[in-house]
């Protein structure tokens, strides 16, 4: 791109920002949503559709966004059945938020040990070995149980009309394109994907039908759980919660199990049988005035709060907008937050506790904001040891002060522009937003199964490939270890937000590692530099690639800056001399889904980014 096409380019996104502090009207490329009794956002057109299909049956914002998550799963691509759900839910009954782990667990046998015998630095990227235990039936099940309104068979209508056939969207007919030879090494997937085995082009076209006979039967299956114990007299939840044993302790179960040993994969029954959806207390913080939650730390979420709480010591505003210090700043804030998050996160059901309450203290924030050079950026920032901001003592302390060096000995600095490297750490999933009139807000960010997922026997479900962000080695993060029954630190990671007690924002957005760097840089568009729901979706952001990605071989880029393409020449060359690595994009804002609550009015505002197939519809 020639420096006038940056500049021309710069200048119209100042000036729209410029705009928007004038509360005058801004065109971004996609409007913004509007409604008054609800909306529906999630990464595919059609499971929109499906989720407004349930608004209009009378359901809820848990109704509709289950519906939306059970029809993303049927469109495959980017998560399926067999993976993982996380959510926050509003409850306006309660004025609480409420944190769903739907995320499956590490099988029988899955042992550090077990991978590192097999010559591997980590468990794999695919196959049978990838997949840790079906989590998202079980999640959709209990958000629904507990607090939707409608039944099952109803909310899986539109997902089981999807399974009956639909026109595959291009993006996922060129995914299985794409990964059929990973796909060919198994046999159910094989059958299921590839409906033109052995001519040139063997995955589906964009707006064939693509039918899915076995999943169907399976979805069938929990109907036929559900309807005939209500038939039993049994009400509503208990019907839902037959269903969910049916999948985790049935006939599904069993053929999930022998599938997957089948093809290499370590599942038993009692690793189904034993997993439960846990319901928790989320984590928050509070920047300026507005609470913000985020999941517990099997998750990457609270890095976002404890990058908030960084950013609080600094008057963001003042620095302008993609300016060179506040992209300086950000990042050296984010830089902080994710060192910790590498060594200080897992599974809290494990021993010991991770320091959240430490990691999370505005005293600790202080601390590592001490730290922040103003003028170069640092390459070598380490983790914290937030256990004294909780009167404790590190038990890891040996390791910490060692991590630096002995992370070194085993990882290499990657090329930023490697795209193997920069595929894994922006991998996308999808996200789901929900809100209605009455006052419930979802947030879910599933994912796992994506093409070319191993599909576990007849039963059309894609397996996890979630076992990958597990670490074999306690001096890489001794909270993240994989054994038996244990939950990986995932990247996915919903978001709610509440001012002065009442639903403020609602958020989430696909891509791994860069999920809550560009969550906190899009709620920092709205509350700092006045922007509106699309306005920040759609704003340029930049990442950090100096965190070590959560998947294939954990790497990372120390320095690695990515921006958007309209990026000023004179905003590079600074960065460029405070030791920034430099690559562009396009496109660098999401995609992010987002709600936005207009208490004045009394509507609904919806954002989606400006690529990718996310879309909204409200009423």
């Amino acid at each position: 791109m020639k420096i006038s096409h940056i500049f021309f380019a710069t200048v119209c996104c100042l000036q729209a920002t410029a705009q928007t502090f004038n509360n005058l009207p801004v065109n971004t490329q996609k409007p913004p949503l509007h409604g008054r009794h609800w909306m529906a956002i999630t990464g595919k057109p059609l499971a929109a559709t499906a989720g407004a299909m349930i608004f209009n049956k009378g359901g809820n914002a848990v109704d509709a966004s289950c519906a939306m998550l059970a029809a993303t799963c049927t469109m495959w691509d980017v998560l399926s059945w067999g993976g993982e759900t996380q959510a926050l839910i509003y409850n306006p009954k309660t004025k609480k938020v409420i944190a769903i782990n739907a995320l499956g667990v590490a099988p029988t046998g899955a042992t550090a040990d077990f991978f590192k015998n097999k010559g591997m630095k980590y468990p794999p990227e695919y196959g049978p070995l990838a997949a840790v235990t079906p989590g998202t039936a079980g999640g959709l099940m209990t958000m629904l149980a507990e607090y939707g309104t409608m039944s099952l068979k109803d909310v899986l209508a539109p997902a089981m009309q999807l399974a009956e056939g639909y026109p595959i969207e291009a993006q996922t007919a060129f995914s299985i394109e794409r990964g059929k030879e990973e796909i060919k090494k198994w046999p159910y997937s094989k059958k299921v994907f590839l409906t033109h085995l052995g001519e040139k082009r063997e995955a589906p076209a964009a707006g064939e039908i693509f039918v899915q006979t076995d999943l169907l039967a399976t979805l069938q299956k929990l109907v036929d759980a559900e309807q005939q114990a209500l038939k039993k007299g049994k009400d509503r939840k208990a019907a839902i919660y037959a269903a969910y044993d049916r999948f985790y302790k049935g006939d599904i179960a069993k053929e999930i199990v022998r599938g997957s040993q089948e093809q290499g994969g370590l599942f038993t029954e009692a690793d189904l049988a034993n997993w439960k959806v846990k319901i928790e207390e989320p984590t928050v913080t509070n920047y300026r005035g507005i609470d913000v939650y985020k999941l517990q730390p099997w998750t990457q979420g609270p890095a976002m709060l404890q990058t908030l709480n960084i950013l609080e010591n600094f008057d963001l505003k003042s620095m302008g907008y993609n300016s060179t210090k506040y992209i300086h700043t950000v990042y050296q804030a984010m830089n902080l937050a994710f060192a910790d998050r590498d060594f200080y996160y897992g599974d809290p059901a494990f021993a010991p506790e991770e320091p959240i309450k430490g990691l999370l203290s505005k005293e600790y924030a202080r601390e590592r904001f001490k730290l922040i050079n103003p003028d170069m950026n640092d390459p070598k920032i380490a983790p914290g040891d937030p256990y004294p901001f909780e009167g404790k003592q590190n038990p890891y302390l040996d390791i910490l002060q060692k991590w630096g060096n002995s992370r070194a000995d085993n990882f290499k600095p990657v090329n930023p522009l490697d795209e193997k490297y920069l595929e894994s750490f922006t991998a996308g999933t999808t996200s789901v937003e929900a809100a209605d009139k009455e006052g419930w807000v979802v947030s879910i960010t599933p994912s796992g199964g994506w093409v070319p997922a191993c599909i576990a026997g007849n039963t059309g479900i894609g397996m996890s490939q979630r076992m990958q962000s597990f670490v074999l080695d306690a001096k890489e993060n001794p909270f993240n270890v994989v054994e038996p029954g244990k939950r990986p630190r995932v990247t996915l990671t919903p978001t709610l937000a509440l001012k002065d007690g009442k639903p403020f924002l609602s958020f989430a957005k696909q891509a791994g590692d860069e999920q809550d760097q560009l969550l906190i840089q899009f709620f920092l568009n709205v509350v700092e530099f006045g922007m509106t729901v699309q306005e920040a979706c759609e704003a340029p952001s930049f990442k950090t690639l100096q965190m070590y990605s959560s998947f294939g071989d954990h790497e990372k880029v120390p320095g690695g800056l990515t921006l958007n393409s309209a990026m000023p020449a004179w905003v590079r060359k600074d960065l460029s001399r405070m030791g920034y690595k430099l690559t562009y994009q396009d496109r660098t804002s999401g995609p992010i889904n987002a709600i936005y609550f207009d208490w004045h009015h009394g509507t609904f505002w919806g954002g989606s980014s400006n690529h990718g197939e996310d879309y909204g519809i409200g009423w």
